[in-house]
C-alpha cells in the first residue's frame, strides 16, 4: 500500500488570539519555506482566524486544518478539525466529547504545566476515570458529594470519552521534566504522541512538529485534513524537537526575519513599523530566554560534581 509522510505543526498562535502575534499570512508563508505539510492555528478560544487561514492554506501548498485552544473547566484543551468555537468553562470529559462528536480529535497540550493551564492527570479522561463514568467533578478534579460513585448500585457508566492524544513535547516547556512525564502517561494509557512549538513569533513555529505516516496515498499534495485526523487518531505519529530541530534550524531565524519584513513591506508602513519594533522586542526576549537557558545548563552541568 503507498503511503506518505507529513509534518506538521498542530499547536501555534496568530494575532487572533490575545496572546498571539502574526497575522496567519505570514504564518503560512513561513510553515511552507521551512518544509512543514500543515499548520493548525489554534489562538485562544476563538476560532475565526484558524478558519480563515484553513481556507487560505491550500494557496501556499498546505493542508488546511482549523482548530482552536479551549478553556475547560480543568485546563486548555486542542480542538483539531473542528469549524465551531466549543463551548468554553466544560468539563474536560464533556468537552473531549463534545469535540469528537464533531468529527474532530482532542489533543492535550503541555499537559500538567498549571502556570500555562494545563490539566492536571486526574482530570484527563481514560478508561476507568470517573471524568469518563459520568461521575460529576468538582472544580479541583475531586468527585463531588453525592456522586454516582457513591450509590452502591451505579447506573451502567457512560461511553468512555477518551482524548485522541498528548503532547509528548512542547517547545515551550522551559525543562524536559514536564515533557518527559506526558511521554510516560501518553505511553502508560496507549495514546498517540504529538509534538508541537505553541509558537506565539513567527521564529518559533515550526520548532517541534509532527511527522504522520498517511496510507492509501500517493504524494503529500493528495494527503486531505480528515486523513491527518485519521493518521493521528490510528497513532501513527513521530515526535520531532529538539528545541530547534537540526534540518529547520537555520531556516527559522534567518528566513524568518526576512518573511517578516518582505510580508509588512507588501502589506503597509504602518504595520512594518509596528512589525520592526517588534522584532526588536522579540529579539531581547529571545536573548534573555537564551541566557536564562544558559545558565541553568551550567548550573545542571555543575551540579553533577557537587
Amino acid at each position: 500500500m503507498s503511503r506518505v509522510t507529513v509534518s506538521i505543526d498542530p499547536h501555534v498562535h496568530s494575532e487572533g488570539s490575545y496572546d498571539g502575534h502574526e497575522p496567519v499570512e505570514l504564518i503560512l508563508e513561513h510553515a511552507a519555506e521551512i518544509g512543514l505539510d500543515a499548520v493548525v492555528i489554534t489562538d485562544h478560544d476563538v476560532i475565526r482566524e484558524s478558519k480563515r487561514a484553513a481556507e487560505i492554506a491550500p494557496e501556499y501548498g498546505l493542508i488546511g486544518i482549523p482548530g482552536v485552544e479551549v478553556s475547560t473547566a480543568h485546563g486548555h484543551l486542542l480542538a483539531v478539525g473542528v469549524e465551531r468555537m466549543p463551548p468554553r468553562g466544560r468539563s474536560y470529559a464533556e468537552t473531549v466529547r463534545w469535540i469528537r462528536d464533531r468529527g474532530g480529535v482532542a489533543i492535550v497540550p503541555h499537559p500538567f504545566q498549571r502556570s500555562r493551564h494545563g490539566v492536571r492527570q486526574r482530570n484527563i479522561p481514560t478508561p476507568g476515570s470517573a471524568a469518563d463514568a459520568g461521575e460529576p467533578v468538582a472544580a479541583d478534579g475531586a468527585p463531588e458529594a453525592g456522586a454516582v460513585g457513591a450509590d452502591p448500585e451505579p447506573e451502567p457508566a457512560a461511553a468512555v470519552a477518551e482524548v485522541d492524544a498528548i503532547e509528548v513535547f512542547n517547545a515551550w516547556l522551559f525543562t524536559g521534566y514536564r515533557n518527559r512525564r506526558a511521554r510516560r502517561f501518553a505511553a502508560e494509557h496507549g495514546y498517540p504522541g504529538v509534538a508541537a512549538s505553541d509558537a506565539h513569533h513567527l521564529q518559533y513555529v515550526g520548532r517541534a512538529f509532527t511527522e504522520l505516516t498517511v496510507e492509501g496515498v500517493e504524494s503529500v499534495h493528495d494527503v486531505t485534513a480528515d486523513d491527518v485526523l485519521a493518521a493521528i487518531r490510528r497513532g501513527t505519529t513521530t515526535v520531532e524537537g529538539r528545541r530547534a530541530p537540526i534540518r529547520m534550524a537555520a531556516k527559522h531565524y534567518v528566513g524568518a526575519a526576512g518573511r517578516r519584513s518582505a510580508y509588512y513591506a507588501r502589506t503597509g508602513a504602518a504595520r512594518g513599523a509596528r512589525a520592526t519594533k517588534r522584532t526588536a522586542v522579540d529579539g531581547a526576549v529571545a536573548a534573555k530566554v537564551a541566557a536564562l537557558q544558559s545558565i541553568h545548563r551550567t548550573r545542571r552541568f555543575l551540579s553533577w560534581f557537587a
